[in-house]
């Protein structure tokens, strides 16, 4: 049986639970209209998620206090202090959730590290807010009178007992179960990455991410993050969108196309690798061949140098346009519209298939963030990491795994929409033992698993053009990002960033597009929904249509500290001080220097659409407003 002193610690921490029951009834009161798409068994299940996220705060929190509890003083004087702790470490917590029933109101997310640098703003408007939102302490005062009435006390009559070489066994033997738990508890479980906010969001709907938050564990795990600096370039967004010449999706024309839509995402499949890009010289047969049939868009770029950033710009039209990754920042919760959201609303199903561990990059995150409605990771492929197709690293081999991949869309009530990410092109670069010296070796060590991924897709696609969905289906090919390279001429800032784009679609011809038109990841969903002739929605403003021949194409990255904007004719910089430079456009090069008499109309035109993208990017982080 364990001893007084742990059970008065576990009611004293469930009562704490309790707390947090009610204050996420009354988030929910406060903010009912946010969440009435949700039916009511949905809402009870975004209560059940919330525990694992109170328990992870709850015990972060009052790590002081269960320290100061392991020792076995049952006197009133002692008792008293204890209680004092645990009020006034939980006030903080208490003190954040009633405030975020409000603040929500305003900012659309739960509370994150944002009070740490607007203190003094709050400081000195104190009194202002106090008087507007006085009724707050009500809820504050009564869980605090709640928390101090029933805070277990031991009994009057309690002491030690046994023997003092018995006590410090238990004591010993007790301090190393509650270490473990409370290490398991702040993780969240077992699950191969610790809780996250974005875990949160795995539901559908996902707007319900916020109610089973809650804002203590939201600021506590945002602490450590480093802020980015809001930009003040324009004066206002509607400026700093004039100057990026953003602009809505053209309206439908016609009836909307039902079409499937499959995104294949290619681990690492840098346009250096393919034979298309580079005068037949490749690893990539197959792919090059279906470029032939397809809308292959010869200067397009990826918005990041990481697997982490290609899936919110793919699948959400959000450049990397930060250090940190959207996935893993405490702006993922902000308001953010993904394809599947966005089709979703026009009757598709969506999923995401990754043969890696699930977990891995936040993936299953981001997925439910962007409104996919089921992610299939290594747990679900049959047999899992005890699989003859798992590559011992990461996951399962391209090619079982996309063969998978195309008897799951089987069962996928059309229309659907689908995005897989392949992974075997990525290193430690291992393919099936059976194809070993099948392959071109090459110069670098992925080449031969490129080539593999290649075959991969020939089969996935053999397999496919059997199926009764097949010819209904708009395959989008895009890889995440580039990897090794070896050529000199993509060796540079631009070169880092080339990566092909294929649209390609078995039954239909696809509508006129100029294959030398400047592409990026970012232009996936609006070129997608203006395919399908569908309405626009809330799209983000960094991308376009590929199909839209009445606005320019563009590509943006940060590389280092450094932005860049991709156009035709020059690509542009701008600099951590606010400098713009100018370089001659050419397909994945950019020489060393810049020009040293830029046509000055055009350092103003570029550098001002490029400082628009930045401000409308981080301001609308930080403030929430990406869509406004």
């Amino acid at each position: 049986m364990p001893s007084l002193t742990l059970r008065l610690l576990f009611r004293r921490l469930l009562l704490l639970m309790g707390a947090y029951l009610l204050l996420r009834l009354g988030f929910f009161l406060a903010n009912r209209g946010v969440f009435q798409e949700a039916t009511p068994d949905q809402v009870l299940l975004a209560f059940w998620h919330g525990f694992r996220f109170d328990m992870s705060a709850i015990v972060l929190l009052n790590l002081p206090f269960i320290l100061l509890s392991l020792i076995p003083n049952y006197r009133l004087g002692w008792q008293g202090a204890l209680r004092g702790v645990y009020l006034v470490l939980n006030s903080v917590g208490l003190a954040l959730n009633i405030v975020d029933a409000e603040y929500f109101k305003f900012i659309g997310r739960r509370t994150t590290n944002e009070l740490t640098t607007v203190g003094g703003d709050i400081q000195r408007q104190a009194g202002q807010l106090f008087a507007h939102y006085w009724y707050l302490t009500i809820p504050f005062a009564v869980l605090m009178g709640l928390l101090w009435y029933f805070f277990p006390l031991p009994p009057a009559n309690a002491g030690r007992s046994g023997s003092r070489r018995r006590r410090i066994t238990v004591l010993v033997a007790e301090i190393l179960v509650l270490a473990g738990l409370a290490v398991l508890a702040i993780r969240g479980g077992l699950q191969l990455k610790p809780l996250r906010t974005g875990h949160a969001f795995l539901q559908q709907p996902s707007v319900l991410g916020h109610l089973t938050l809650n804002s203590t564990f939201t600021f506590l795990r945002t602490l450590d993050y480093d802020d980015i600096e809001p930009k003040h370039y324009f004066a206002s967004s509607a400026e700093a969108r004039q100057a990026l010449g953003a602009r809505p999706l053209p309206a439908p024309n016609g009836p909307a196309r039902r079409d499937n839509v499959v995104i294949l995402m290619l681990e690492s499949f840098g346009s250096e690798y393919t034979g298309i890009d580079n005068n037949g010289q490749g690893y990539t047969p197959f792919f090059d061949s279906l470029a032939t049939k397809g809308l292959f868009f010869r200067d397009h770029y990826a918005n990041g140098r990481r697997s982490i950033e290609a899936l919110p710009a793919v699948l959400a039209g959000l450049p990397s346009l930060m250090e940190g990754p959207f996935i893993t920042s405490n702006f993922q919760t902000d308001e953010l519209h993904g394809l599947g959201h966005l089709l979703g609303k026009n009757g598709y199903s969506s999923a995401v298939y990754h043969g890696a561990t699930n977990g891995t990059m936040g993936f299953n995150t981001f997925a439910g963030i962007a409104g996919i409605q089921r992610y299939y990771g290594l747990d679900e492929y049959p047999g899992a990491a005890n699989s003859p197709d798992y590559d011992g690293h990461w996951g399962i081999f391209d090619e079982p795994y996309l063969q998978y991949f195309a008897r799951q869309l089987n069962g996928q009530s059309q229309p659907f929409f689908a995005t897989l990410f392949t992974l075997s092109s990525h290193d430690p670069f291992t393919i099936p033992q059976k194809y070993e010296g099948r392959f071109p070796k090459g110069e670098l060590p992925i080449h031969p698993t490129i080539a593999y991924t290649d075959h991969a897709l020939r089969q996935f696609f053999k397999t496919a053009s059997r199926q009764p969905w097949y010819r209904n289906t708009l395959f989008v090919l895009v890889a995440d990002h580039t990897s090794q390279s070896i050529k000199p001429d993509y060796q540079n800032v631009l070169g880092n960033y080339k990566t092909p784009l294929l649209l390609f679609h078995p039954g239909q011809t696809l509508p006129a597009a100029d294959p030398r038109r400047i592409t990026q990841q970012a232009d996936i969903p609006a070129t997608v929904l203006d395919y399908l002739n569908l309405p626009a929605g809330p799209l983000l403003p960094f991308g376009a249509s590929a199909f839209d021949t009445t606005a320019a194409g563009r590509a943006l990255f940060l590389s280092g500290d450094t932005y860049y904007l991709v156009h035709r004719d020059f690509v542009t910089e701008l600099t951590a001080d606010n400098q713009v430079r100018l370089y001659p456009y050419q397909t994945h090069f950019i020489p060393s220097a810049p020009l040293a008499n830029p046509d000055p109309a055009k350092v103003r035109q570029y550098g001002n659409e490029l400082r628009g993208a930045v401000q409308l990017f981080t301001n609308g982080l930080i403030n929430n407003t990406l869509y406004k």
